[in-house]
């Protein structure tokens, strides 16, 4: 009887759908009949010199007000129509948008704006841009701790570009690459043919020799590691070059340098240079080389002075993290207010197009045509509230308001944190070894915890750059103790995918990635994807510490999990016990 009465409703909705299709079908043929007569419209004049007007304000703001400078890229281009005949100047906006998002933070945003100039790279007749994209989308790759990749792409940059001075500051940056892996006779390889070049900037003669300092501090800190004798020779030629120069943004580079060489045989000259550092950071107002250099002066100081820079530096990041935040902000704002101009716009164009159609023709098809598409319309919006499950909704509502529970939680414990950390350095002896690293690792957690609560609780990307935001959450969690090993994930079709559905495998990667960076102490995670009988399966697994399974039903972590996948009608299974790692399996219809 059941499954007479939901055939009779299958029918029904089949029926109806026929009969909105061909309402649907008649209302465009009445439109169509309408405006076969409108003569089309002259081709609107160049538009190149307000372009120009707004990227050359956007240039001049781009180094001291960046939320003014994003405004008028993104006023070029919204000019940009059609794109394809400003296609230099629409590109040139959006790299310059990237550069902006990655100063302040944001690789995601950056990464996802540098997506939007990929249809239109081969159609330029120079090279420059893709130079660019290139290199911004390795320095994403960098920051967010992904070194082959980042290497990968400015090789590919390396292959593109033709002037000596662009490749030798190409072949800088995977020096920078190589160092940061430890591969220091490689960088040197590299560095010594440049030095004795000695490639010159076809204007810039200050240019060239800014990279020329930067190569010597480079060759000098390499052959530091490799226990060469010359590196405090280069050191100190680097030096020279830019005291002469006076650039202290330069300066911080090598102060930081000298400060690493007399670590170990000179701790007093360390230290004095790593004030340098943070003075000359001070000097250029760069709140993250203020953080480094302040991370480093805590390392070689104790007692007051510890605690001065300790205090300092927990201002420093909270003001870095607010920061970055309020860009963000400013920049969605200005996105947004773009867009909704943009569209009022066009609504009045199309309004006025419209009031000129009427009254060359029948009012009456009009009047049908409109009422039509408000019924289909009407009637579309009806039967979708109508089949969505009340069930599903209560339970996306629980999930909601038990992770905005849950945040506030973390942010009252970061709060009372905070607290215990200012109460240790007060009541403690900062002198002892111990109790400075555990002002350290108190310090480095906070850090990592507040960055973690800032991404749990942000918006999750959900279009076709999906599997770019999902793989660049996934690497934000690597670190040189923890490698993360990703298959499977380019043999999913993500577009076809509901929205809630990749919004829920976002949440639950993420939170188990967080529980394992607290509590299992892995080194290597493995996630896969698959496709099998039309389900995703997802798997998980670690080689941390492991889990009781008889206590572990209890956490409110795997509870959130267990409603998230419940909630897209999935199932998960868990695998673990303690010592032998932990493993998750997850699977959901398509």
């Amino acid at each position: 009887m059941k499954k007479a009465a939901y055939l009779f409703r299958n029918k029904i909705i089949f029926r109806l759908i026929i009969l909105i299709v061909i309402l649907l079908a008649g209302s465009l043929y009445l439109l169509n009949s309408e405006v076969k007569d409108i003569k089309p419209k002259p081709k609107s004049k160049s538009k190149l010199a307000e372009i120009n007007k707004f990227i050359e304000k956007a240039d001049f703001l781009f180094d001291h007000k960046t939320d003014s400078s994003y405004f008028y890229y993104n006023k070029a281009i919204d000019l940009c129509e059609p794109k394809l005949d400003y296609v230099n100047r629409y590109v040139y906006a959006l790299i310059s948008i990237a550069n902006l998002q990655q100063n302040v933070g944001d690789y995601t945003g950056s990464e996802e704006t540098l997506t939007k100039t990929l249809p239109y790279l081969k159609k330029l007749k120079t090279p420059k841009y893709e130079i660019n994209y290139y290199t911004l989308t390795a320095y994403n790759y960098f920051n967010t701790y992904d070194n082959n990749m980042a290497l990968y792409y400015h090789v590919k940059a390396l292959n593109l570009a033709k002037k000596p001075f662009k490749r030798s500051e190409i072949l800088n940056d995977i020096v920078i690459i190589y160092t940061s892996q430890g591969k220091y006779q490689r960088a040197v390889d590299i560095i010594l043919p440049l030095l004795s070049k000695k490639i010159k900037h076809d204007t810039d003669a200050r240019r060239t020799i800014n990279n020329y300092s930067v190569l010597l501090d480079n060759l000098g800190f390499c052959y530091y590691k490799l226990g060469n004798p010359k590196a405090l020779d280069y050191l100190k030629e680097s030096l020279k070059i830019k005291l002469e120069l006076k650039e202290d943004f330069e300066l911080i580079g090598t102060y930081t340098c000298f400060a690493s060489f007399y670590e170990k045989t000179n701790p007093k000259l360390s230290k004095m240079y790593a004030e340098k550092s943070y003075i000359s950071a001070c000097k250029v107002n760069s709140a993250t080389f203020k953080a480094n250099s302040l991370a480093s002066l805590i390392q070689k100081t104790e007692g007051n002075e510890l605690k001065r820079y300790s205090l300092e530096y927990i201002k420093i990041i909270d003001s870095l993290i607010i920061n970055r935040r309020k860009a963000k902000n400013q920049f969605m704002t200005i996105k947004y207010d773009s867009k909704q101009n943009k569209t009022e716009n066009l609504q009045l164009k199309a309004q006025k197009a419209e009031n000129e159609l009427e009254l060359e023709k029948q009012k009456n098809r009009n009047i049908i045509s409109y009422i039509t598409i408000i019924f289909i319309l009407g009637f579309i919006v009806f039967l979708y509230f109508h089949l969505k499950s009340k069930a599903t909704k209560e339970k996306s509502k629980a999930i909601f308001e038990s992770e905005l529970r849950i945040s506030k939680k973390l942010s009252d414990e970061l709060t009372s944190d905070i607290y215990q950390i200012l109460t240790f350095t007060e009541n403690i002896d900062l002198g002892k070894e111990d109790n400075k690293e555990q002002l350290l690792n108190n310090l480095d957690s906070i850090y990592s915890r507040t960055r973690s609560i800032s991404k749990e609780n942000s918006p999750i990307v959900t279009d076709e750059n999906f599997s770019i935001a999902l793989k660049e959450m996934i690497s934000g969690f690597k670190t040189p103790e923890i490698n993360i090993l990703l298959n499977g994930l380019e043999t999913i079709s993500f577009n076809k995918i509901e929205k809630n559905k990749k919004i829920t495998i976002y949440r639950i990667l993420h939170e188990l990635l967080i529980n394992m960076q607290k509590h299992s102490y892995a080194t290597l995670v493995g996630i896969s994807f698959k496709i099998l009988h039309k389900k995703i399966l997802v798997t998980y697994t670690d080689n941390g510490n492991g889990a009781n399974l008889e206590n572990l039903d209890a956490t409110n972590g795997l509870q959130n999990i267990k409603n998230r996948i419940i909630s897209i009608k999935g199932k998960m299974d868990i695998d673990s016990t303690l010592e032998k790692g932990f493993k998750v399996f997850i699977k959901f219809p398509l």
